[in-house]
C-alpha cells in the first residue's frame, strides 16, 4: 500500500502570481481606428485637382505640347493633380490616406518648381515663359495659368498639407528617394538639349543652357538645385513630425 497524498504540503514555496506581459501589437493604429467620411477635404481636394489640370492643360494648348510636357511644373503639376484626385476620393469615401511617401513627393516637387521659378526664372532675361511664341489671341491665359502654377496651386497644396492631412506620416528616408524622380528628369533636359541641336529652345531652363554656360557651370548648378531640394525634403519632414494634429475634421 501507498500512503495517502497530504492535502498540504508546507515544504514546497509558494507560486509567485504574475500577470501575463502582452505583447507588443504590430497592427498600425490606422488598422483598428475607422476612417471618417471628410466631405469638405474632398471638394477641397477635388477642386485642387481641377484647377492643377486646367492650369497644365492652358499651356500645352497654348504652346508647343511636347516642349510645354517637357518642363518640371507641367510633369510635378500632373502629379499633383492625380494625388489630390486619389486623396479627394478616398476623404468622400472615408478610406484611409495615401501614403506619406506620396503625398509628401508631390507636394515637395510642386513647391520645388515654385521656388526656383520665384528665386531663379521670374526676372530672367529674355522673360521665361513656358509658351512663348504661341501667338493667338487669347494671350492673357498664359500669365493666369503661369501664376496658378508657380503661386496658388503650390500654396494652396501646402494648406492642404498643413491643415487637412494627418501629421508624422513622412520619414527622413524618403528624401532620399524623392530625388529620384530630379535626377531622372536632370538626365533627361541634357539629353533633350543634345538631340535638338537646331532647335532655339533646346534648353529648357536658362540654369540648364549647355551652349550658353558650358556643362561645368551646368552642373554646379544643378547639384546647387540638387541640395536645395534635399533640404527642402528634410525641412517638410521635419515639420511634418513637429507640427500640431489638427483638432478639427473637414
Amino acid at each position: 500500500m501507498t500512503a495517502p497524498i497530504p492535502r498540504d504540503i508546507p515544504d514546497l514555496p509558494a507560486l509567485p502570481r504574475t500577470a501575463p506581459q502582452l505583447l507588443p501589437s504590430v497592427v498600425p493604429a490606422r488598422a483598428v481606428v475607422p476612417p471618417v467620411r471628410r466631405p469638405l477635404t474632398a471638394v477641397y481636394r477635388l477642386a485642387l485637382a481641377v484647377l492643377a489640370t486646367a492650369a497644365a492643360l492652358t499651356e500645352i494648348l497654348l504652346g508647343s505640347p511636347t516642349r510645354v510636357l517637357s518642363y518640371f511644373v507641367i510633369q510635378s503639376m500632373a502629379l499633383l493633380a492625380l494625388v489630390t484626385f486619389a486623396s479627394a476620393r478616398r476623404a468622400w469615401t472615408a478610406r484611409h490616406p495615401l501614403p506619406g511617401a506620396v503625398t509628401g513627393a508631390a507636394l515637395l516637387y510642386v513647391v520645388v518648381a515654385a521656388l526656383v521659378h520665384h528665386i531663379a526664372l521670374a526676372d530672367a532675361a529674355p522673360a521665361y515663359a513656358m509658351a512663348a511664341g504661341s501667338g493667338g489671341g487669347a494671350t492673357w491665359l498664359e500669365p493666369v495659368a503661369g501664376h496658378l502654377l508657380h503661386t496658388v496651386l503650390p500654396v494652396a497644396a501646402l494648406l492642404d498639407w498643413l491643415l487637412l492631412t494627418p501629421p508624422a506620416r513622412m520619414h527622413l528616408r524618403h528624401a532620399t528617394t524623392w530625388l529620384l524622380y530630379p535626377l531622372a528628369y536632370l538626365a533627361f533636359a541634357l539629353a533633350r538639349g543634345e538631340l535638338l541641336p537646331g532647335s532655339a529652345g533646346r534648353y529648357l531652363y536658362p540654369f540648364l543652357d549647355v551652349a550658353r554656360h558650358g556643362y561645368r557651370s551646368v552642373l554646379a548648378n544643378a547639384l546647387l538645385v540638387g541640395l536645395a531640394i534635399y533640404a527642402v525634403a528634410v525641412l517638410l519632414v521635419a515639420l511634418d513630425h513637429t507640427r500640431p494634429k489638427t483638432r478639427f475634421r473637414l
